[in-house]
């Protein structure tokens, strides 16, 4: 290939063509069409990737750019230039038209699913925007199941989600930017925002966190989470992803960022607050009282969920005291004939809880759930019939996997599971007072953490009192009339004027 300071693209037709068919490796879903004007005496070519553009488009701009007036049957335009010049003013009447002078160019806008057109005796090239092929529809979302609200969910088409958000919010002031990550993949990425509502040294932060991306290929928005997350090693996550445009839309409200990959249905929210893993978007369309008293059952959820089986192993183990003595005796006469210590029977259950949950994800979908509850009930009878484990424990373990699956967010929930598992092994060797240690280490370190700059605690530390209208409560809207002080921009973070 050329280097950098020579015309890339030769006036040779042919030359062009071979060039393009071993760059791509004579690839056969490269397809070039061929035509040629007998009285000029002037070869054209129409080059598309099969599969990334829509058919029809194609046939409809080559035909449209094509349309020469005709005298005789004979085209009045004898010469390159006056053929290139009635084909890029037939282009420009379509808005899709682009000047391509490089190879570089050339590839990348071929890739993405455009139409070139080479003529013969010419080193420019003319593309038409033609992309489309196979596409997922919108469906109801999958992960974020909501009772009231939308239904609608974003697809692996990076254009189709930005036209989801951009419908629920009709202002100019949506603004989006996007760019290529990736030296192999070339992927595409779009960060959106309302300009004025979202700072604007977070959105400088995170284009620059994109920029500094040196990666070969980006296939999910789960690269983009991890390669420019601020906590690396902690298991907390401080960015928010979600399937639902109208959650997308309510934190740009809010003032914060959304980030689209294409070829993914999942966006990313940043930055993003602990609290906002426990909130879901079916709490915005509910009344108060209700969104608040099933908040407050997620917030208990997560305390049973995280410190269910390590508070159970530390009292049996260390604080039989604690224990009102006829429960106490009841738990004794059910663990009589256990061979296992309490540690080792909780351990036993709780892997085979997550190596049932983990099967019925992988396995296909009637039967996943069906495995999930019925291997869940068998294994669970059985074990206590055998002897190996005690009903109360099969019950614990039981009520603490059930409200692990009460928390919205899924990268929060697979935190706590992590977690779990950390706290019985505390529980275990230290008992009840290393539990109390390692839960206030584990405050402090929420309190260090920050998304795009911006605490992962707040608005409890630091303590914001406006903003508490919606954090563990939700106020009614009436009350809520700031957006959240440290994302949303001081001059215009009223929400209800």
């Amino acid at each position: 290939m050329p280097g950098n300071q020579e015309p890339l693209i030769s006036t040779k037709l042919a030359k062009n063509l071979h060039e393009i068919t071993i760059r791509f490796g004579n690839s056969p879903d490269i397809i070039i069409r061929k035509f040629s004007l007998l009285t000029a005496r002037i070869e054209i070519a129409a080059i598309y990737i099969n599969g990334l553009n829509d058919k029809e488009s194609v046939d409809e701009f080559i035909t449209h750019i094509m349309a020469f007036d005709m005298i005789g049957g004979e085209p009045q335009l004898n010469s390159v230039e006056e053929i290139y010049q009635f084909m890029k003013s037939k282009a420009l009447s379509t808005g899709e038209e682009k000047i391509i002078k490089d190879w570089k160019l050339l590839f990348e806008t071929l890739l993405s699913g455009n139409t070139i057109i080479l003529l013969d005796g010419l080193a420019e090239a003319l593309s038409g925007n033609t992309s489309g092929g196979e596409v997922r529809a919108v469906t109801e979302a999958s992960t974020q199941v909501a009772i009231r609200g939308s239904k609608e969910s974003f697809t692996e088409s990076i254009g189709t989600n930005l036209s989801l958000v951009r419908r629920r919010i009709k202002t100019p002031n949506l603004w989006i930017e996007t760019m290529k990550i990736g030296t192999v993949t070339q992927t595409d990425v779009s960060i959106m925002y309302i300009h004025g509502i979202a700072k604007d040294e977070t959105i400088q932060k995170l284009k620059q966190k994109l920029q500094d991306i040196e990666i070969d290929g980006i296939l999910e928005s789960g690269y983009i989470e991890q390669l420019i997350e601020e906590n690396k090693y902690s298991p907390f996550p401080t960015l928010y992803n979600t399937e639902r445009p109208d959650s997308v839309a309510g934190n740009l409200l809010e003032g914060r960022i959304a980030i689209f990959v294409d070829g993914t249905p999942f966006v990313l929210i940043a930055p993003t607050t602990f609290f906002m893993f426990f909130h879901a978007v079916e709490d915005y369309y509910q009344r108060y009282d209700i969104s608040s008293l099933i908040r407050v059952l997620r917030f208990i959820c997560l305390i049973i969920s995280l410190f269910g089986p390590g508070l159970f192993v530390a009292a049996l183990n260390f604080h039989q005291e604690m224990i009102p003595t006829p429960l106490l005796i009841n738990l004794a006469s059910q663990r009589e004939g256990v061979p296992f210590p309490t540690f080792i029977e909780a351990l036993l259950l709780e892997v085979t809880f997550e190596i049932i949950r983990e099967a019925g994800i992988r396995m296909p979908s009637p039967i996943g759930q069906t495995v999930s509850i019925i291997g869940g009930l068998v294994l669970g009878q059985a074990a206590v019939q055998a002897g190996i484990v005690s009903p109360a424990m099969v019950i614990l373990v039981s009520l603490t996997g059930i409200s692990s699956f009460a928390t919205p967010a899924f990268n929060m929930a697979l935190s706590v599971r992590i977690l779990r598992f950390v706290i019985m092994f505390i529980a275990a060797f230290i008992g009840l007072y290393g539990m109390c240690v390692f839960s206030f280490i584990l405050i402090a370190h929420m309190c260090s953490l920050t998304s795009l700059g911006i605490p992962y605690m707040s608005p409890i530390a630091p303590f914001i009192i406006e903003n508490q209208k919606d954090s563990v409560f939700r106020l009614p809207f009436q009350f809520m009339k700031r957006r959240p002080r440290l994302i949303s921009q001081k001059k215009n973070n009223k929400r209800i004027k």
